[in-house]
């Protein structure tokens, strides 16, 4: 509702005096969800099944902060081993070699197209499949010889069990943010006499990382949440493994549970804020909207009142 006058003085018109409307549904709905989470919080803090005391106990327990340890372990190295593969695999399918097409398109339908639960059941099942491994050359002398059966290594396959399923992913990831790169920057390197592989590597890949990083970030996230999935490997010694394991010999699983949920939303938390800060890094000369701060700056050099968000095309 607004209301305007003219000035005695002046003749002009006053500036106009806005009366916000009032929105009472918000502040219903507000009290309603408030008023769930109050009785939510009060029957969980009273229901004697989550068991809080056994909760508290094994919160900070050494062997489920170990098991936090080798879940960031395995987060970390399996996004290492997919970054790299994705980025080989990207390469790969947008190279004009159609061979290197195929053998691309061949592993991301193989590995996006079954669950990373059954890859992982495969690699455990890996030393009854190869008991042995040569390194040579191909119908010639072998140099180095691996027995399977005696290397104890679950922790081994589960990293190479995550990193490359998650390559299949990562490998889509680049190959967009590739895409993203204004073909004018593809055809200015051209004909610069630079070759495709020079291109990719100087060109297009450090401009697409723009669009690369947001995603790959959220891809993170998810190997994490994803690394309770080894223990089809198996392996046990991760952050929900060593909780199992504790509440196999306490028969308490609902507290055991909740203990790894909460380590499981601390980490996570911790990499949502970095994600966050790397977005808008990589987010800065994109848009021209200016921000609530900016805009009271602008009005006050002005000497006048901020009438809103304002954005425009950059030229």
């Amino acid at each position: 509702m607004a209301q305007e006058t003219v000035s005695e003085h002046t003749g002009e018109p006053e500036p106009i005096q806005a009366v916000p409307l009032r929105h009472p549904g918000r502040w219903i709905a507000g009290t309603v969800v408030v008023v769930l989470a109050a009785l939510f919080i009060y029957g969980a803090a009273t229901n004697e099944a989550f068991a809080w005391d056994v909760y508290g106990q094994y919160l900070f327990d050494a062997r489920i902060t170990e098991g936090a340890v080798r879940t960031i372990e395995l987060t970390v190295l399996s996004m290492i081993i997919a970054v790299v593969l994705g980025v080989v695999l990207a390469v790969m399918r947008l190279s004009p070699n159609p061979v290197l097409r195929t053998a691309a398109w061949l592993y991301l339908w193989i590995f996006r197209g079954t669950p990373v639960y059954v890859q992982l059941v495969f690699w455990g099942l890996f030393p009854a499949i190869y008991q042995t491994v040569f390194l040579g050359i191909p119908f010639g002398p072998q140099f180095v010889e691996f027995d399977l059966q005696d290397l104890q290594a679950p922790f081994l396959f589960a990293v190479i069990g995550l990193g490359l399923n998650e390559a299949a992913y990562m490998a889509e990831i680049v190959r967009a943010g590739v895409g993203s790169v204004n073909e004018g920057q593809t055809e200015a390197s051209t004909a610069l006499g630079m070759s495709w592989s020079q291109t990719m590597r100087r060109t297009v890949l450090p401009q697409a990382m723009r669009v690369i990083i947001p995603p790959t970030g959220n891809e993170l996230i998810s190997m994490l949440k994803t690394t309770s999935l080894v223990l089809a490997v198996p392996y046990t010694g991760e952050l929900y493994g060593r909780a199992r394991d504790i509440s196999g010999a306490n028969f308490q699983p609902i507290p055991l549970l909740l203990v790894a949920a909460t380590w499981y939303l601390v980490i996570t938390s911790i990499l949502m804020i970095g994600q966050y800060y790397l977005e808008r890094h990589y987010s800065k000369g994109l848009s021209r909207v200016l921000t609530a701060r900016q805009l009271q700056a602008l009005a006050d050099a002005q000497n006048k009142p901020p009438t809103g968000p304002a954005g425009g095309q950059g030229g």
